[in-house]
């Protein structure tokens, strides 16, 4: 039974780093814009995209922290203790992200508008940095076991917390521009969907080129896990990569409707070539799987609970997702100039 509340933590995972990633990303191009008046048509269009669906994309991260929280307890308490710093930081990039995009809407004045807009845009890199460094922080077997606490900086300021966050940030943009490229394309504005389609090349080649860069910084610093992705991890390194030359080329063709699935694909399969790395261990190399679990009856209830959302949510989000691609819901923004 822990073994399968695991994959249900893992399915968590994977869904918050395909939707609310692709959130964070189309906040980097919103940092990344320009001015006020160069920068008005891409904003535009990432307000239109997420707009409707960012903060159902949250669901995701609650779903993850009770199911860490319920499943496996002690794993949870060394998390917290030992990373608190880069998760308050993650938490108040959340609170942060969300004040300033619904407020820069809201507001009148041209300085408060670029006020908050820079709040939601900083805090959507600073975000996936800190989830990305926390990743770096449990591959790397810095967090210890027994629900004790760890270095507060070593164990989130090194090279494969720096690597995990680097790479988090440059898949998060990656994906909001293969997914934003779809948007421009749905509302009719071909100098949009060129604008992103160069910047989903460019993010696709820098995180191949960090992906093979960090491993040899995991063969240095998380040798676990590196030995873990070259032998039963191997498959979903192959399909990764594959997924994301495949999607390169695409993108390099004008084919943005395999191009997202190809890069939703590249980005999972990262996750969860991560899951089955370090694979028996939830925190490598001092806690396994099945002895960081709650008792039977709490995990067999967890287990009932995920049974029951899927039924009741998974159907309501891909309504709302479906509505939106059909621009049937209010997407928060103004129109965009032709």
């Amino acid at each position: 039974m822990a073994e399968t509340v695991a994959v249900v933590l893992m399915i968590g995972i994977t869904a918050y780093a395909l939707f609310g990633g692709a959130d964070f990303g189309a906040g980097v191009w919103d940092l990344t814009a320009g001015g006020t008046e160069r920068g008005a048509r891409p904003r535009s269009v990432v307000s239109h995209a997420i707009g409707p669906v960012w903060e159902a994309n949250h669901v995701w991260l609650i779903f993850i922290l009770v199911v860490l929280w319920t499943g496996f307890p002690e794993a949870f308490a060394s998390i917290g203790l030992t990373l608190f710093v880069p998760l308050s930081l993650a938490a108040l990039g959340i609170v942060i992200r969300g004040a300033g995009f619904a407020f820069r809407k809201e507001v009148t004045r041209a300085s408060s508008q670029r006020n908050f807009g820079a709040a939601f845009a900083a805090s959507s890199l600073l975000v996936p940095y800190c989830m990305g460094a926390v990743a770096g922080a449990i591959a790397s077997g810095r967090v210890p076991a027994g629900g004790k606490a760890g270095d507060p900086v070593d164990s989130w300021v090194n090279p494969t917390s720096i690597l995990g966050g680097v790479l988090a940030v440059v898949a998060c943009a990656f994906l909001a521009a293969v997914y934003l490229v779809w948007d421009a394309r749905r509302l009719d504005h071909d100098d949009m969907v060129e604008y992103f389609r160069r910047r989903a090349i460019g993010a696709s080649i820098a995180a191949g080129l960090i992906a093979a860069v960090g491993v040899y910084v995991l063969y240095d610093d998380a040798r676990y896990v590196f030995d873990g992705l070259m032998s039963r991890a191997l498959p979903l390194v192959i399909v990764s990569a594959l997924c994301g030359i495949g999607s390169l080329v695409l993108l390099l063709r004008d084919a943005h409707r395999g191009a997202r699935v190809l890069a939703m694909g590249a980005v999972a399969a990262v996750v969860i070539g991560w899951g089955v790395a370090q694979w028996p261990y939830l925190l490598p190399t001092s806690m396994k799987v099945v002895d960081a679990a709650a008792p039977d009856p709490t995990l067999w209830m967890v287990v009932g609970v995920f049974v029951v959302a899927a039924v009741v949510i998974l159907p309501s989000l891909a309504l709302l997702f479906y509505l939106d691609q059909k621009s049937l819901v209010d997407a928060e923004a103004e129109p965009i100039d032709a």
